[in-house]
């Protein structure tokens, strides 16, 4: 490995500050929607600014590039401009898949299966490193609690317990043997920005901050996380991009973290929009003695000032980690990308397989009266598939993907009439028009691609089309949700409803008698009062991915039986927003159903729901030491009971409840869950264990972690209403 240390002698401050720059470089292709003038480059000039730059050693990383053989290039001018032969380091948003697309985050989270997750992120890595890519933004591992909030697509939802193992999972699934670095993100509480709006103030309580908005980064550094990215929004007054507490006390001092901190895009600099920072020199100088080693930077970065206005003690510390990170990715002795094993991997189908699998797991069936689903070949003689994303290959792999290939795409029309093949027949219509969103993003040009209807469309035609394939149909099977480039980044909704005539369309379906499925291609809960009184089969399936045709037709047709559980407590309305299971006892905990006038104040699906087309049970709770000290673990076992003919999978889920004690708790948290399957006719037994890291939490009181003394509730079932219960002690 390279001698860093030496490097760092041999090296001016100015050289030094290089190597703690990452610059965008991105070529718009022509088709492409013209940047918005508040990203602040020209699309024209920047790259060519970026290159200048590089000839001159005034470099550390890029991001943006994904084809190898550009990636070459600009790593040989980067080699060669630079007097000491600094590689670069290349980053990529690689969020869920590069080539391969998996479900969304909060899809592979709905899978409650850490192994699946690990699999699907490690495809991702060996894609990723071998086009050249070294360092990707993910995971995501932001707690949100407040469904508006268009980047809950890219977490694991609300809970901290699921988010720290999920978080785990994707760090080893990036970082093991595949020479990727993980960089969870965005220390932190972006997640909580007030109204749900992206980039707007995050004000979090520590207490709020400690148990539950830290745990996921915790445990990604744990894992063994390389990179740690930054939020953009003010923390409690305070630029999340400049807190020496957050990136030098907590990350570093009190977790141990030995990465290597970016900014956000741009986010240094905007320690002067904020009013924290008065020039760039001085934004500069705030954040990287704050103990943040890069600046992502769209251009003119503020780290370009650091030379003579930070010590340069403070420089070596920054650039070694830098430096230190290309060291362990073997860059100084092997930089270049070999394109005809490039080309290879990203053609194995082995990763295909492995998406469908993901896709398989992560759907969560919500309702299904009178078990519609699984649907039976046999019986049907054809089949109506409705809406417009039930053949939208953009919308099927969801936001925030970019090296996808479209053309081998499966969506769910795609699916169904491959899995029906001659048994069936299979009508399509889409019934409505696209709905466009009010304001038009800034990143529509990264990947957004407003969607559009074909040329000649005819709304009422297409609706009066759709309601008559629904008549002559046995079944229907309607596709409805949030077109992709409504969720994600900059894409905050008011509303919860579903957007265009899609209710509309739903409601006319259901009204001709015809059995009724719908799947919901989402990333956020919507408002589906309407449908869960209505419709007799709801079956979430979020943005599948590459497979995701293939892996909704599985389900549908009963090939595998959905085991996803939701990440989330899905609202009735927006109006209850947010709606956490784990919230504290309420002074009349007998009324807490009826906070409201006009709505029940209960969710419509709650955290941890989601059914299966066999029928579990739950008996025979058993623990083994109901009276402890402190110090001692509990071991809690529960029999699951497969009472049907078919084998599948269950997630098995175990809550707490601390009855008394130096602070008020929640009435549930969870503290543990295995996914397991069990074969039809059978038992499974299934043993946790609830020791003090379970039990302890952070008191806002006391400024510390404490472990009580205290009777606990304990739960075990398929959800958060989980209702068989035992007690234990500890003194």
């Amino acid at each position: 490995m390279k001698d860093v240390d030496d490097l760092l002698a041999r090296m001016s401050p100015e050289e030094k500050a290089a190597q703690l720059t990452q610059f965008f470089y991105f070529k718009l292709p022509a088709e492409a929607a013209k940047p918005d003038p508040a990203l602040g480059f020209d699309s024209e000039a920047q790259p060519r600014a970026v290159e200048e730059s590089l000839r001159t050693g005034g470099a550390g990383s890029l991001l943006f590039v994904t084809d190898p053989a550009e990636i070459n290039r600009l790593q040989r001018l980067a080699i060669e401009g630079n007097p000491h032969g600094v590689p670069l380091l290349f980053g990529f948003d690689v969020i869920h898949g590069l080539r391969t697309i998996f479900p969304v985050p909060i899809a592979m989270a709905a899978s409650w299966d850490p192994e699946t997750i690990e699999r699907g992120q490690a495809v991702a890595a060996r894609e990723a490193r071998a086009v050249g890519i070294h360092w990707t933004f993910a995971p995501m591992v932001d707690i949100a609690r407040d469904p508006r909030w268009g980047r809950i697509v890219e977490g694991a939802g609300e809970d901290p317990y699921l988010g720290a193992v999920v978080a785990a999972a994707q760090v080893r699934g990036f970082q093991n043997d595949n020479g990727v670095i993980a960089g969870p993100k965005h220390f932190a509480g972006y997640g909580a920005a007030i109204g749900g709006r992206d980039y707007d103030q995050a004000d979090i309580s520590d207490h709020e901050l400690w148990n539950v908005y830290f745990p996921p980064f915790q445990a990604a550094v744990e894992a063994g996380a390389g990179n740690v990215m930054t939020a953009y929004m003010n923390l409690n007054g305070v630029p999340a991009s400049a807190s020496h507490w957050l990136f030098t006390e907590v990350l570093r001092d009190t977790w141990g973290f030995d990465g290597f901190v970016v900014t956000d895009a741009n986010a240094a600099r905007n320690l002067v929009t904020h009013g924290y920072a008065r020039d760039l020199a001085e934004a500069g100088a705030r954040a990287v003695t704050a103990g943040v080693d890069m600046e992502m930077a769209i251009s003119d970065p503020a780290y370009a000032h650091l030379a003579g206005n930070v010590d340069v003690e403070v420089l070596d510390q920054r650039a070694r980690k830098v430096l230190e990170a290309k060291a362990k990715l073997g860059l100084f002795d092997n930089p270049y990308v070999d394109e005809d094993n490039a080309r290879q991997v990203l053609a194995d189908p082995a990763h295909r397989d492995v998406a469908r699998v993901a896709a398989q797991r992560s759907a969560v069936l919500l309702r299904n009266e009178g078990d519609l689903l699984p649907l039976d070949a046999g019986t049907l003689g054809s089949i109506a598939v409705i809406g417009p994303l039930a053949d939208s290959r953009r919308d099927t792999l969801g936001p925030w993907v970019f090296d996808y290939d479209l053309s081998e795409t499966v969506t769910v029309l795609d699916g169904v009439r491959q899995a029906a093949g001659d048994r069936l027949r299979v009508d399509y219509a889409q019934g409505i028009p696209v709905a466009q969103r009010t304001f038009p993003s800034m990143f529509d040009m990264f990947g957004g691609n407003a969607p559009s209807d074909p040329e000649g469309f005819d709304p009422e035609a297409a609706f009066a089309e759709a309601v008559t394939k629904a008549t002559a149909a046995d079944v229907a099977v309607v596709v409805l949700g949030e077109w992709q480039n409504m969720i994600g980044e900059a894409a905050s909704r008011s509303s919860l409803e579903l957007p265009g005539r899609q209710l509309d369309l739903l409601k006319a379906i259901v009204a001709t008698g015809t059995p009724t499925v719908l799947l919901v291609m989402n990333g956020r809960p919507l408002d589906l009062r309407w449908a869960a009184e209505h419709v007799p089969a709801i079956l979430d399936i979020w943005y599948p991915g590459t497979q995701g045709g293939h892996a909704v037709a599985d389900l549908l047709f009963g090939a595998v039986s959905p085991g996803g559980k939701l990440p989330f407590t899905w609202p009735r309305t927006v109006g209850q927003v947010p709606m956490i299971y784990a919230h504290t006892t309420s002074h009349e905990p007998e009324n807490q159903a009826r906070r409201y006038w006009d709505e029940a104040s209960t969710p419509l699906f709650p955290f941890g729901h989601g059914l299966s087309y066999a029928r579990f049970g739950f008996s025979g709770l058993t623990i083994d030491n109901p009276s402890s000290v402190r110090d001692e673990p509990v071991a809690v076992s529960v029999e699951v009971t497969n009472d049907s003919d078919r084998e599948a999978a269950e997630v098995v889920q175990l809550y707490l409840h601390q009855r008394h004690g130096t602070a008020s708790r929640p009435v549930r948290e969870l503290k543990g869950f295995q996914r397991v399957v069990v074969p039809a006719r059978s038992s499974r037994r299934v043993e946790f264990t609830v020791g003090p890291q379970q039990r302890r939490y952070w008191n806002a009181g006391a400024r510390d972690w404490v472990l009580d003394a205290s009777t606990f509730d304990v739960w075990v079932g398929g959800s958060s209403e989980a209702s068989l219960h035992g007690t234990f002690e500890v003194s």
